[in-house]
């Protein structure tokens, strides 16, 4: 029964955010966690990419990390012959010593957004997310459903707001009890199409476990430049930062990545 809750669990913290502002969806990993999708951009056609670069750490770890990235994405049609968004995205970060590898995290989501009208739409999701030494999780999963809107698309401006419910098992790397819980999940992006050739976008997403939704929570925000630099190659500049206000025993509150990669998409 834990397995299939878990594999469950693996269709769900993901959710679509609009990357290149007028024809492009991308699903980020603040909001694969807390609204259900990933990085990621979506169009009529399969578009895939190949993302590779390096980023530090502070928080638990401090570290030089080698990072590697691969998503895909495409839109079919949905309910009421309206746009179904469908995505998906896999990523590693680790660092070698001497041979032993450290600081590992590896992360998955799928991720479905389904237009409905005017701006609405539903969502659902799965994440999985492995980083025992960077926050403690053997295995961490969660499965997510909310609806969401686009307030603002001019061509230049997006934002867009989203909030949903999931369902979350946190397995740890030491010997502290799995937890399992139902929690509030709520995320907000925002895109700016500086010129054609370079994005800024910010989003920020959060996560209340319904037992105690006063102090079992964290934040997770992202700030990042995106520029294109050649045909099909993208050039990534990205900070993130994460508070978990009941983090795993013996672990910081606090964590944060520094990201710049180099991403072929075809």
């Amino acid at each position: 029964m834990k397995q299939i809750i878990l594999l469950l669990t693996l269709i769900a913290f993901s959710t679509l955010a609009t990357a290149n502002v007028e024809d492009e969806t991308t699903v980020t990993d603040v909001e694969a966690k807390y609204s259900n999708n990933t990085e990621i951009e979506a169009t009529d056609k399969l578009k895939q990419s190949f993302n590779m670069g390096f980023s530090t750490t502070t928080g638990n770890t401090e570290t030089l990390n080698l990072n590697a990235k691969y998503d895909l994405s495409f839109i079919t049609e949905g309910y009421d012959n309206n746009p179904l968004k469908i995505a998906f995205d896999t990523s590693a970060f680790l660092t070698e010593n001497n041979n032993t590898r450290s600081n590992e995290e590896y992360l998955a989501n799928f991720g479905l957004e389904q237009i409905i009208t005017d701006g609405w739409l539903g969502y659902t999701g799965i994440s999985w997310l492995k980083n025992p030494d960077f926050r403690n999780y053997e295995n961490k999963v969660g499965i997510g459903i909310g609806i969401g809107k686009e307030l603002l698309n001019n061509g230049k401006h997006s934002f867009t707001v989203k909030l949903g419910t999931s369902y979350n098992v946190e397995d740890y790397a030491n010997h502290q009890e799995t937890e399992e819980f139902a929690a509030l999940n709520e995320y907000i992006s925002y895109n700016n199409q500086l010129n054609q050739v370079s994005k800024l976008y910010l989003k920020m997403g959060a996560m209340q476990n319904f037992d105690d939704m006063s102090r079992d929570y964290e934040v997770m925000g992202i700030a990042g430049l995106n520029l294109a630099v050649a045909e099909n190659i993208n050039l990534t500049l990205e900070g993130e930062v994460t508070y978990d206000n009941t983090p795993a025993i013996g672990f910081e509150k606090s964590d944060t990545k520094t990201i710049v990669r180099l991403g072929y998409h075809f």
